[in-house]
């Protein structure tokens, strides 16, 4: 049993205020990650559970205990961090041992979860070299097992795949999957990689500056966003955001005009919009389609064929990075003109705040 709450948790450092009154409840054996752009608070907030920085106001509760001024060796908890922080001159058995061997465990103890960690993160036939000897994604996995060898109530990683390659990552990043199911505990993952949040996470919390944008699933984030910054930041490639002028509103949803006078009714409840108010139009690249008759005329000023996939790059409705996915045998070319549609089932409004309109509630996503 490991569950967690935040109540009202703030962080300042003299008069500037990092983490702005942070409310959250982390369920027992979730893998929750924390996700945002450079500077958002998300380190901050890891290291704030750990005890690695003073809670300024609020409270922090460990399976219902209140734990603001327990000291980190006494949370039950473990860290990973981006740096491997291995001893050079010790063997991986004697790196993932060593926490074990100051808390004074008998050495067979400390043998039998070493090994058993081993076998968790296949690490077998390393124990005996030394971390010189290991690639980076060995040498992470090793400071993951000396996370595991303390059997912690919540795992924290903390940007743990920022110094592997490209293939690396994608390979790690399934071992911590697999690793946490396999080990049925509660981990917390901080990340800039909003692709590593969706793969990963059984919930994502999404920060900016110090506050909480939203909380929820990787598809409720990415159906339906609370406002133009998850909208923007949740999903790759990211969603065009095309400035607009509401029409007409009504119960079959609203219907805006893009500034080369193309107009699309988007399928979300109207609530107060009226005729000439100014929002923004959010259309994912997999809901555009290339269309002869379709009503967003553009060039094509780039194409990236990724296989499976391709995606033009278009100038249109005065800008030019919108972003069309389609098909990776599609024949467009860059410099093409072509005509595209969208589906107003699977656009997004916000207003003139950057909030969301409710999609209507067929659209809504069933968790």
């Amino acid at each position: 049993m490991a569950t967690l709450s935040l109540r009202n948790v703030r962080k300042a450092y003299g008069p500037v205020e990092v983490i702005k009154g942070i409310d959250l409840d982390i369920d027992d054996r979730e893998f929750v990650v924390f996700v945002g752009p450079s500077g958002c608070g998300k380190s901050t907030l890891l290291r704030m559970i750990a005890g690695l920085e003073q809670i300024t106001g609020g409270d922090l509760n460990i399976d219902g205990k209140r734990v603001n001024e327990v000291g980190p060796a006494d949370r039950g908890l473990a860290m990973v961090f981006q740096s491997y922080a291995l001893y050079p001159h010790m063997t991986v058995s004697e790196n993932m041992g060593f926490a074990l061997r100051l808390a004074k465990v008998p050495k067979a103890e400390r043998d039998t979860k070493v090994k058993e960690a081993a076998r968790i993160l296949q690490l077998g036939p390393y124990l005996d070299r030394k971390p010189k000897d290991l690639s980076g994604g060995q040498r992470q996995r090793v400071a993951i097992g000396r996370a595991i060898v303390r059997a912690p109530k919540v795992f924290l990683f903390d940007e743990p795949l920022s110094n592997l390659d490209a293939a690396l990552r994608g390979q790690t990043r399934i071992e911590i999957a697999r690793l946490h199911e396999e080990l049925a505990t509660t981990m917390i993952y901080v990340t800039h990689d909003q692709v590593e949040a969706m793969t990963m996470a059984d919930k994502i919390v999404v920060l900016q500056a110090g506050r909480v944008e939203q909380v929820g699933s990787p598809l409720e984030l990415y159906h339906n966003p609370a406002n133009i910054f998850v909208a923007g930041f949740i999903g790759s490639p990211r969603m065009n955001v095309i400035d607009a002028t509401v029409v007409s509103a009504g119960g079959g949803g609203v219907e805006v005009r893009l500034p080369s006078g193309a107009q699309i009714v988007v399928e979300v409840a109207a609530g107060a919009m009226q005729p000439g108010m100014p929002v923004r139009l959010g259309i994912r690249p997999e809901a555009m389609r290339i269309d002869p008759s379709g009503p967003i005329a553009g060039e094509v000023r780039l194409v990236e064929r990724l296989g499976g996939l391709t995606l033009l790059h278009l100038g249109a409705e005065g800008r030019d990075d919108l972003i069309v996915q389609v098909e990776g045998t599609s024949a467009v070319e860059a410099h093409q003109a072509v005509r595209v549609s969208a589906d107003g089932a699977a656009c997004h409004l916000f207003d003139a705040d950057g909030l969301a309109l409710p999609r209507l509630a067929r659209h809504q996503l069933v968790a």
